[in-house]
């Protein structure tokens, strides 16, 4: 990866920090926009993912999140905090993007099962029933609870820092709060 100014070069930094690569990106330098989206690219996913959007409102939603970065390089004043400005800015405009339509789109709508070969009616029933059950348990969840479910839902591969910048909970406190929370939603299933 090229050096993207000479502070970078002096220092011997192997991977440059936010700064170094929004001021470069800012200047046009497509490696260092390469370098951005691939440092928080999964974390703007899945962000957006958690709003049980289509596929393709997801991706428009993701790309709509980076043309904002596009629009505010110059104005980014806490590099340090890109996930976090990133996990934000991806909320607001999921929000934006619901208000518009003026509806919320039903979770039936975007499931993903991974029981579609199932038998007959009786056991498509059975499914729909226990999907059905899981929505009531998860509706009747914390709020921070079904944010941090549905995210590690839509990206088990997410790191701890990019869930903590897409919650809004401390890296410490993902594992426990997620115990709490599965350990909550398996007394509302029962």
């Amino acid at each position: 990866m090229p050096s993207f100014s000479p502070e970078s070069a002096q220092t011997g930094n192997a991977q440059p920090g936010n700064a170094q690569l929004l001021a470069a990106a800012a200047r046009g330098d497509q490696t260092a926009w390469n370098s951005l989206v691939a440092r928080y690219g999964r974390l703007v996913w899945s962000v957006a993912r958690g709003f049980q959007l289509s596929p393709a409102d997801t991706a428009d939603l993701s790309q709509t999140a980076w043309l904002r970065l596009v629009e505010n390089l110059d104005s980014i004043t806490e590099p340090d905090r890109l996930g976090s400005w990133l996990a934000t800015t991806t909320r607001r405009e999921a929000i934006r993007l619901l208000h518009r339509r003026n509806r919320e789109i039903p979770a039936e709508e975007n499931e993903e099962r991974s029981d579609e070969g199932a038998d007959g009616p009786e056991e498509r029933l059975l499914v729909d029933d226990e999907y059905r059950q899981l929505r009531v348990a998860m509706a009747q969840l914390p709020e921070r609870c079904r944010n941090l479910l549905r995210v590690l839902a839509a990206d088990s591969g997410a790191s701890y820092a990019q869930l903590s910048a897409a919650v809004g909970l401390p890296i410490g406190s993902i594992g426990p709060t997620r115990a709490r929370c599965l350990e909550k939603l398996r007394a509302q299933m029962s």
